[in-house]
């Protein structure tokens, strides 16, 4: 029986544990559409190829060990879907991305939507190819998702010409055999030998957990690390929740003192790129264990003492039996000075928690969404400003997740994101906190919610501004001189009823909460649309007003 070209990537695709892509629909790729059909593969489409890829990269990150996969048309649907595929390529996401084209027996003769995809997605991807012939699909497949899923994951694509993807074979090829690609090795024991050496005689040392600890699924490793050692403990990227925010040696506001401090630092997965000062945070005094999954992140920006290559969680259980081999050093003296400036910090920001201010002051919006959260929440944040301030207040759940879009800071990232983590968890419940720029530009996507009766609730911070650009503008250049940074107190809520949901407008504190219950309580996708107070900055002498 023969079988169409759409149908044999969807076979590799299930082959590879694949059960739901995204898209935007489009002529050039619809033989996939036919194919997902077949084999159970559920079709999700959006209404901008960006969010489809977006939707893919949180896919990947809520599957450990798989991919997420986007299928855009050829032309602007390959281009639309660039900023998905570069920020799955700064934050590490596995992602599959296949790509439309006219067909090959008209390359470069000016087909529709005819471009050069392949050249635009290779700086932004590991692995970026296109495959010429029907019966080799199953392959290319293969090596897409190999090379996205093996050592620093990230992104490929895999472009098929519209003739070759229609076209059929009068047998189809066996689906591919995968394997599980991650590194699962530990770091070679002489290295670990010395890096247990060096911590030994450390007396202040600290942990900066990140990306490549997620990726090692190296959560449960580092508890165990951190609890026998009390050793202080710092996490960004999607090193975030890998370390309960409850636990006694996680630390969140003191991170600078404790880097002034520190005589050793262990990078477990985090690299020292703009979140660190490109190592300039790290005192030049003190010296460096780095952790990660690839020799060519090793330092990167300044020199470890000490690499360890390998699987993060297999590294640290590693590094924790090489030190309980003489005795586990105690770090808790070190710990308790800096929970004394933890909480410090938490007590000057009590007054604006619990601010009955009008317009509402931005940190009691986000100590209202704390108290909401609950511990299997899964919470993504999309915006600058409202989330910069979330942070500060907002405990990751314990038995949920915490996403935001990594380092390229891309916004837009908030209801893509929440879609795959609603169809990959349906009974958990999906909160996003946005600022009100970042919901301008994914918010449509509240009519994919609709469409697939899918009950996020979004928050918005709304200040009528991009607020993160408004102050640094007005500081430099004056408030008289602003440009465009300012937006309207737009009623974002009802554009969301518009589209079926369930929209809530709040302008007193007091409202917040019980607006919050309602929209959880709709069971439909709903947004809380709450106008807080528009910092605009600027100077006055040297006090910023």
């Amino acid at each position: 029986m023969s079988v169409h070209g759409g149908r044999l990537v969807a076979q590799a695709l299930k082959a590879a544990g694949v059960d739901c892509i995204f898209t935007l629909s489009g002529g050039h790729v619809m033989g996939i559409y036919d194919g997902c059909l077949d084999e159970g593969i559920q079709v999700v489409d959006v209404r901008h190829e960006q969010a489809a890829v977006h939707a893919a990269d949180a896919w990947a990150r809520l599957h450990p060990g798989r991919v997420g996969v986007a299928v855009l048309t050829a032309g602007p649907g390959v281009t639309d879907g660039v900023t998905g595929v570069a920020n799955a390529w700064r934050a590490n996401s596995p992602i599959v991305v296949f790509g439309g084209q006219g067909p090959f027996n008209d390359l470069r003769r000016g087909s529709l939507q005819e471009m050069d995809h392949v050249g635009v997605m290779r700086p932004i991807t590991k692995w970026a190819d296109a495959c010429y012939a029907t019966d080799r699909i199953p392959e290319y497949v293969e090596l897409a998702v190999r090379n996205a899923l093996s050592g620093i994951p990230g992104p490929s694509f895999l472009e098929i010409p519209m003739d070759v993807l229609h076209g059929s074979v009068d047998e189809a090829p066996p689906p591919p055999r995968f394997r599980d690609y991650r590194v699962a090795a530990p770091a070679p024991a002489a290295r670990v030998a010395e890096a247990a050496a060096m911590l030994r005689a450390a007396e202040r040392p600290m942990v900066m957990a990140g990306t490549s600890l997620k990726w090692s699924e190296g959560g449960p490793a580092l508890r165990r690390f951190v609890e026998a050692t009390a050793i202080p403990c710092f996490t960004n990227g999607m090193g975030r929740g890998q370390l309960p925010m409850d636990h006694p040696q996680f630390f969140n506001r003191s991170r600078r003192d404790a880097l002034q401090q520190a005589d050793v630092v262990v990078l477990a997965g985090a690299p020292l790129d703009f979140r660190m000062k490109f190592g300039r945070s790290i005192p030049t005094g003190s010296r460096i264990i780095q952790l990660d999954l690839d020799e060519t992140l090793i330092g990167q920006n300044r020199a470890a003492d000490v690499g360890l290559v390998g699987n993060l969680g297999a590294t640290l259980d590693d590094l924790l039996a090489a030190l309980e081999a003489d005795g586990v050093p105690d770090y808790s003296a070190h710990g308790a000075q800096l929970r004394a400036l933890e909480v410090e910090a938490e007590a000057a920001l009590a007054a604006q928690l619990d601010s009955a201010e009008v317009p509402i002051d931005p940190l009691r919006l986000c100590h209202e969404i704390a108290e909401f959260v609950t511990d299997d929440m899964i919470v993504i944040g999309d915006g600058g400003d409202i989330v910069a301030q979330a942070s500060k207040v907002l405990r990751v759940p314990p038995d949920g997740a915490w996403m935001d879009p990594g380092p390229l800071g891309t916004l837009g990232v908030g209801m893509p994101f929440a879609l795959a983590a609603q169809l990959a968890h349906p009974h958990q419940r999906v909160l996003i906190i946005y600022g009100d720029g970042s919901f301008g530009l994914n918010g449509f996507e509240f009519d994919t919610a609709v469409r697939f009766g899918l009950p996020i609730v979004g928050v918005v911070g709304n200040d009528a501004a991009w607020g993160q650009m408004m102050r640094p503008q007005a500081m430099v250049y004056g408030q008289e001189r602003l440009v465009a940074t300012e937006l309207n107190f737009t009623r974002y809520d009802k554009v969301v009823e518009a589209m079926g949901g369930h929209g809530e407008h709040v302008t007193e504190p007091d409202e917040i909460r019980p607006a919050l219950d309602r929209a959880l309580a709709s069971g439909c996708p709903a947004l809380v649309n709450v106008e807080i107070r528009q910092d605009r900055g600027g100077m006055k002498g040297s006090t910023y007003v």
